[in-house]
């Protein structure tokens, strides 16, 4: 079977005329093969002379026509120029051309357009498929390695072809983190563009699409006193006031950031926000999902039904402080009371439970102490409702739920609930087209609002506290 390569500059009448006479063989011999290369004119001289030098072949003009030796194996065998196939063809196959230079020249014309507009839609083709940056902080915590395989699927992120993934840790062992690095790797998902590995904040956030921050400073040692927590408090305080600039200054304008953890979970967020001006509040959130499900796994366990049996719980205030756990909208299905109904039906969970000193004291005590409880016995933070709690969020933010869906979220407050404009606080909101909207149909009586009060104190108190030392720190570090 004879195989033959053509290859010359798109704008050259002979590569035109040489085309055509491969067509015309490739249509009256069956095991006629041919591979056309064509090359931008600027482009000619650099890959004919890497093409002749990697052959040992001594050409230089346009085109350059060779032999592949299929049955042999080998390197291919040089025909030559126009002139060389033409003869060839002639000798062999009895077949000659015709072509004026008129008609060779137009479609030489013709050639040079289409090799251009091949050559900008590769240019363009990448830009069709820009990852989407996920950075996350605290790579080495347990919840980001339950976190990364749901990251890379399409539940995440709908219709998403590919996600560069930074991983950064500025507490991380080098060696630990490439470990990671190659673990993402291994996966060896379709949808993994890249996995980038950081131990200082030299490349932080830059692209960032999404920003999901697990590094919260909850690690409380047992002989810790209290200026060992001051200080950590003020390491968190200076180290997300350095996130928050970075995110504004490098991140995408349509970031999506997330703060989750077991401390300082609403301040984190808020430094963020107070850092990133440029960047509309609404786009930084402190995930409270972890707390609602633990708040519907304790009123399953009281009911007993499945804790996927229980919805509708609201969780108010600081996430990792001073929280109300609300279960005025919860409802409960399947549940095996004096009345029933098909697996649609829901009860209300106040009517059956009728103990409102059950709710207001004991079940908020056992929430609480639901998380603890899991901390000492593993040893480490609970990483498996972590990592389900935040992406409930992104599958929200990305559209994967309807307008009825709602959830408890932290959120900058804007003059709702007469609650004050500068504290970001967990309230109920629905998600619609990627924006967040506060529950308006949630009733706030006078003891909640008051809760709401010290919530909102609490935390402006603890963020004045910790502006203060730093300010009086850097003072005196600098002066």
């Amino acid at each position: 079977m004879a195989k033959f390569v053509l290859a010359g500059k798109a704008d050259c009448p002979y590569y035109a005329k040489a085309e055509l006479l491969a067509d015309a063989l490739r249509r009256s011999l069956p095991n006629f093969r041919v591979h056309n290369i064509s090359v931008l004119p600027d482009e000619w001289k650099e890959w004919l002379e890497s093409t002749c030098q990697r052959n040992g072949w001594k050409h230089d003009e346009s085109p350059l026509v060779w032999r592949e030796l299929v049955e042999q194996g080998g390197k291919g065998m040089l025909l030559g120029g126009f002139s060389d196939f033409l003869d060839y063809c002639q000798d062999y196959y009895g077949i000659t051309s015709d072509m004026s230079t008129d008609v060779a020249e137009t479609i030489a014309a013709e050639n040079l357009e289409t090799r251009s507009s091949l050559a900008a839609e590769e240019l363009r083709r990448p830009s069709l498929t820009q990852p989407l940056h996920v950075w996350i902080t605290g790579a080495l915590s347990s919840t980001c390695q339950i976190l990364i395989p749901s990251l890379l699927s399409a539940e995440a992120f709908p219709g998403v072809a590919a996600v560069a993934l930074h991983l950064l840790d500025l507490e991380g062992d080098e060696e630990d983190m490439q470990r990671l690095k190659t673990e993402a790797e291994d996966l060896a998902l379709g949808v993994l563009h890249q996995v980038t590995v950081h131990t200082n904040l030299d490349e932080a956030f830059h692209e960032a699409t999404v920003v999901l921050l697990l590094d919260d400073f909850a690690e409380d040692k047992g002989d810790e006193t209290t200026e060992d927590r001051k200080r950590r408090a003020m390491r968190m305080c200076e180290r997300y006031r350095e996130y928050g600039r970075l995110i504004d200054g490098r991140a995408s304008r349509q970031v999506k950031a997330i703060v989750s953890g077991d401390s300082f979970v609403n301040l984190r967020c808020s430094l963020l926000v107070e850092n990133a001006p440029s960047i509309p509040s609404h786009q930084f959130v402190a995930t409270a999902s972890q707390l609602e499900s633990e708040a519907r796994a304790v009123v399953a366990e009281k009911m007993n039904v499945r804790p996927s049996d229980v919805t509708g719980v609201i969780v108010w205030g600081n996430i990792s402080g001073s929280s109300v756990i609300d279960l005025q909208r919860a409802k409960v299905f399947n549940y095996r009371g004096a009345v029933r109904g098909p697996a649609s039906f829901s009860q209300s969970v106040l009517q059956i439970l009728q103990d409102r000193k059950w709710v207001e004291t004991e079940f908020q005590q056992q929430v609480r102490r639901r998380r603890a409880f899991v901390v000492s016995k593993a040893g480490r933070a609970a990483g498996i409702s972590a990592a389900n709690g935040i992406l409930r969020v992104l599958k929200a933010w990305h559209g994967a739920y309807g307008q009825d869906e709602a959830f408890s979220l932290g959120l900058l407050c804007t003059g709702l609930f007469n609650l004050p404009n500068d504290v970001l606080l967990s309230v109920p909101v629905t998600c619609v087209d990627g924006k967040w909207s506060v529950l308006l149909d949630v009733t706030v009586d006078g003891k909640l609002q008051e809760e709401l009060k010290l919530c909102a104190d609490e935390l402006r108190q603890v963020g004045h506290r910790n502006t203060e030392k730093i300010k009086y720190f850097c003072k005196t570090a600098y002066s």
